[in-house]
């Protein structure tokens, strides 16, 4: 119109003067436009390459198209959101095409939250291994939503930069079963590319609560986490662990979640299976040929059981912590009732001792008659005896003074009270006390054992010069390595106790603040793969994680009080016999030194001490910790064993802690570099064979040999004389029996160990140490009974009972409820549920008997050889 205007214009006869002036200003603003107009006509063409699709998109509906570098497809979804109930939306993509040069970008818009990720999904496995997938299966975020009922809308974004039209499948679906139910198992599949995840809302009154999710299928390994109501949720392999609790799995995993650690009252649980089982103990995969090979997973899907339901209440804590003082709080009710018996008995035996050494005068005036005709004492008169009463008589032991071993010696005189012994018995009576007391003049048994030193004083002047010939007899008796000066003998075995108090503060302090900064870094990172806990049992307390295994530890440090307590009421008795000159503390019995007693009961409740620091954070690295004074406790039992018969020649404590100081050196050595090394495992077996050599020869000998350059030269001397010149048996028959079992022993468990190669070698080594104490105890009360020993009521039932509570002990240890020799997934596989008052589980209930079995131990060691109080040493064989 414009330019047919312009044409007829020009046709016009009149012209105004206006038309002069506006006429080349028309025909400059038309062309602007025509010019405008193609510019605008280009533009359109361009961006018609680059197509925008826009489609309304519906649920449950699977979308087939295709998608170019030309074209970008929106689709748009809307749902209601209640504040009451959560619903789940999951977007699945299948991608039909093969070998892609390019990926499909999917982009997921959300109100609060933006997803977004490729199809074929690249996964990277160890050493930069890449696996594709094709298949995708993505859970949106839901945020929580103030309003009781709201519109919200999304939108799934699908674009490439490939030329080559690309087909794929889309489907966005609701999920029915988003929210967990309390106590109801829900299964789901679940893969790396097809993660899972689902909501729980803590129910009114419940405060902590434990989500369990297992599996039939071994493999593959997967992983469970823990994560807060935020977007976004991190549901892949690589991002898994980035907040939250997680630990991997195969069969079966637990996690405690407490109410207190999610300010919004529920919490997501996300199972995302790995690319890779590497980290559950699974094979791994060959290495690529080229670095950028794509390798293909194959099938990893896995199908799962959740389930979430409430922990304990606060009740059942109150419950198990009362449990667990009444138990051992029972021992100490026992043993008052036992001492209490016992000193009944001792005041009455003492009462009959005192009578049978008067005369009839004195005896009425003693004793006055009942209006029936009963004798009856005062209580002034018992007081009167009690400072008179040995520490052999507290332990049940005869009142007899002689060394006869016949029933009257050994003062069954209570049958006749008023039987008067024989003149010429009660004039040696007088005479030994009479010669004891000459003995005993100027040494003052109060005097400080500061200035008194073993090497510069001894009990005869010539020990130095004949205690070669004593200690090479035959036969052997006790009053022959007892010559010693009891005081010096005192103050040795006490720096036992001194010396383990020492190492105890210095060894459980470092250990306290590094298992503090474990269950630190556990709660910080939430990485549960870092302790190895029966998750199935593990309830928390404040900032610890199980706090029923660190409970059940406390048997250990109430026993081992228990027996300090016992060990010093008798040391309190022994001494005020020796003050007293009481000729049984003086020259019969076992000799009475209690530090070794002192040192085992400290041992035991370091270690209940250091138990407990260990189960703060179980693994493999400080396992040292559980097992460190359970070295120790069976080096200074066998200590205690050889010192009863040998007591003037045993390890000093110095010597003593050497040794285990090596033992636990080794220890450290075999956790860090023993796993499959078969270097360290040849040098420690021969170490430990030669070690057994050694000990064999010093115990055969009793010390009187010289480790030097003539050593050889005698062996073969000795070899000569005794096999080839003529065949004579070894001079000490018991103690070779003894020694040929040891070895045999010995060897077994250094072959063992160098052909299997264990990798808990810390166990291992205490279960040498085990063995060598349960063969010497063995033959201690073998060759007791051969001797014609007894042995006491009390130690036989403290034998028997700690024999049947290490039998059900061991029983609850082997069941085996985690083990830090496997991964911590192949761990939880072991896990089972409490069995005792909710609260407990086997591992604790080991704790409990273990614990009283070896307070039992002890008293077996502290009372077996009480029958021998009243006789004299040199009548008490040595073996």
């Amino acid at each position: 119109m414009l330019f047919s205007s312009l044409w007829k214009s020009r046709y016009k006869t009149h012209f105004g003067a206006a038309d002069c002036w506006w006429r080349p200003g028309l025909v400059v603003l038309l062309c602007w436009s025509c010019v405008t107009q193609l510019t605008c006509g280009n533009l359109t063409l361009e961006e018609s390459k680059h197509l925008v699709i826009q489609r309304d998109g519906e649920f449950d509906m699977t979308y087939n198209d295709t998608v170019t570098s030309e074209n970008q497809t929106i689709y748009a979804f809307n749902h209601t959101v209640s504040r009451n109930k959560t619903e789940g939306v999951r977007v699945s993509v299948d991608v039909l095409s093969q070998n892609l040069k390019s990926p499909i970008l999917f982009v997921v818009r959300q109100k609060q939250a933006v997803l977004s990720f490729q199809v074929p999904l690249i996964l990277r496995g160890l050493y930069q291994r890449k696996y594709p997938y094709n298949h995708l299966g993505r859970t949106l975020c839901q945020p929580p939503t103030k309003a009781a009922s709201e519109t919200q809308y999304f939108f799934v974004d699908v674009s490439t930069l490939s030329s080559q039209g690309t087909n794929y499948q889309l489907r966005v679906s609701r999920v029915e079963s988003f929210t967990l139910q309390t106590d109801k198992t829900f299964s789901f599949t679940a893969s790396p590319s097809q993660p899972q995840y689902f909501k729980y809302v803590f129910p009114e009154g419940v405060d902590t609560v434990i989500v369990k999710v297992s599996s039939d299928m071994n493999f593959p390994c997967s992983v469970m986490s823990i994560q807060d109501i935020q977007c976004p949720v991190y549901d892949l392999d690589n991002n898994v662990a980035f907040i939250g609790m997680y630990q991997t799995m195969t069969k079966k995993g637990a996690i405690t979640v407490q109410r207190k650690d999610f300010p919004s009252n529920s919490f997501y649980v996300v199972v995302v299976v790995k690319t890779e089982d590497e980290a559950c103990g699974g094979p791994l995969r060959f290495y690529p040929l080229r670095p950028d090979e794509l390798i293909d997973a194959g099938n990893r899907s896995k199908i799962l059981d959740v389930v979430v339901s409430p922990a304990i209440e606060s009740e059942v804590y109150v419950m198990g912590m009362l449990f667990c003082l009444g138990i051992f709080l029972s021992f100490y009710l026992l043993t008052l009732l036992v001492a209490c018996v016992q000193n009944k008995r001792a005041k009455r035996r003492a009462l009959f001792h005192n009578i049978a050494d008067t005369s009839p005068a004195e005896t009425a005036s003693l004793l006055g008659k009942t209006s029936d005709g009963k004798t009856s004492a005062s209580p002034n008169e018992y007081g009167s005896l009690d400072s008179t009463v040995s520490s052999e008589a507290v332990t049940e032991s005869a009142p007899s003074i002689d060394s006869a071993t016949s029933a009257d010696n050994y003062g069954y005189i209570g049958r006749e009270p008023f039987k008067r012994r024989p003149i010429l018995n009660q004039m040696h009576h007088i005479a030994i006390r009479f010669e004891r007391s000459l003995e005993n003049v100027g040494r003052s048994r109060q005097e400080s054992l500061s200035s008194i030193e073993e090497d510069d004083y001894d009990t005869l002047d010539d020990i130095n010069s004949d205690k070669n010939i004593v200690r090479t007899k035959k036969y052997l008796c006790v009053s022959d390595l007892s010559r010693k000066d009891k005081r010096v003998l005192s103050k040795k075995y006490q720096i036992y106790f001194w010396n383990i108090a020492t190492i105890a503060v210095f060894y459980a302090l470092p250990v306290i603040q590094l298992v503090i900064t474990y269950q630190t870094v556990v709660n910080v990172t939430g990485n549960q793969d870092i302790c190895y806990y029966n998750f199935m049992c593990a309830h928390p307390l404040g900032a610890l994680s199980a706090f029923n295994n660190i409970l059940s530890n406390l048997g250990y440090v109430m026993l081992g009080l228990l027996f300090l307590l016992i060990v010093l009421k008798r040391d309190i008795v022994h001494n005020r016999a020796l003050s007293c000159n009481d000729v049984n503390a003086l020259e019969c019995g076992i000799p009475k030194h209690f530090g070794l007693f002192y040192a085992m009961g400290t041992a035991l409740m370091m270690e209940g001490l250091l138990s407990a620091c260990y189960h703060v954070c179980p693994n493999y690295t400080n396992f040292q910790f559980d097992t460190s004074f359970m070295y120790m406790i069976a080096g200074l039992c066998m200590l205690k064993l050889y010192q009863k018969r040998h007591p003037d020649i045993n390890a000093s404590a110095y010597t003593a802690y050497a040794c285990l100081a090596g033992v636990i050196f080794f220890s450290v050595l075999g956790v860090v570099f023993g796993r499959g090394n078969t270097v360290f495992w040849i040098v420690f077996s021969v170490i430990h064979i030669l070690a057994t050599l050694l000990l064999s020869t010093q115990l055969y000998y009793m010390g009187r040999w010289r480790l030097d350059s003539g050593i050889l030269r005698r062996m073969v001397y000795i070899v000569y004389t005794d096999c080839i010149r003529q065949c004579s048996g070894p001079m000490y028959i018991d103690r070779m029996v003894l020694l040929v079992m040891g070895n045999i022993v010995n060897w077994s468990l250094a072959a063992y160990g160098l052909i299997e190669r264990p990798n808990d070698f810390a166990s291992y080594l205490l279960a040498i140490a085990i063995c060598n104490l349960l063969l010497y105890f063995a033959f201690y009360i073998i060759m007791k009974l051969r001797s014609g020993e007894r042995i006491r009521c009390l130690a036989l039932v403290c034998i028997l009972f700690t024999a049947v509570v290490w039998g059900f002990a061991l029983y609850f240890f082997f069941q085996g409820l985690s083990t830090w020799q496997k991964t911590p997934a192949e761990s939880r596989e072991h896990n089972r549920d409490c069995i005792l008052l909710s609260f407990f589980d086997d591992h604790d209930i080991w704790h409990f008997l273990s614990s009283i079995a070896m307070f039992g131990s002890f008293l077996v060691l502290l009372t077996m050889d009480d029958d021998l109080d009243a006789v004299q040493r040199d009548k008490i064989y040595v073996f």
